[in-house]
């Protein structure tokens, strides 16, 4: 299984960027799919994006494409998400969850890990 841990969140103004990272350990990170999924209070946990075990494929979620970008580093364990051009209503924890399979993952269900997530405020 893999632990995962991240990092990255904080407040800042609209129209501005974050890098969010999550850290994997565990000997499965490479060949887990991986995703970034957001909670905003008051509201269900939903999808952003996903990417595969090499990082050769990903999907977005229609709010954030063109402005969010999912990479990986399997000699680092690592899974970034950058987001530019954030928007206030990008506010909410987001979370780190790693799949059981290698293929793109895009339902919660298909998550077997999940990291303690990190707060992401955009104001206005």
């Amino acid at each position: 299984q893999v632990q995962l841990v991240e990092s990255g969140g904080g407040l800042v103004q609209a129209g501005g960027s974050l890098r969010l990272s999550c850290a994997a350990s565990g000997r499965t990170f490479s060949r887990s799919a991986m995703g970034w999924f957001r909670q905003a209070p008051g509201k269900e946990r939903e999808f952003v994006v996903a990417i595969n075990w090499s990082g050769s494929s990903t999907y977005y979620t229609d709010s954030v494409k063109g402005r969010f970008t999912i990479s990986r580093d399997n000699a680092k364990n690592t899974l970034y998400l950058q987001m530019n051009s954030l928007k206030p209503e990008d506010t909410a924890v987001y979370f780190c969850a790693g799949s059981n399979q290698m293929t793109l993952a895009t339902a919660l269900f298909l998550y077997n890990q999940w990291g303690q997530g990190t707060q992401v405020t955009v104001s206005s």
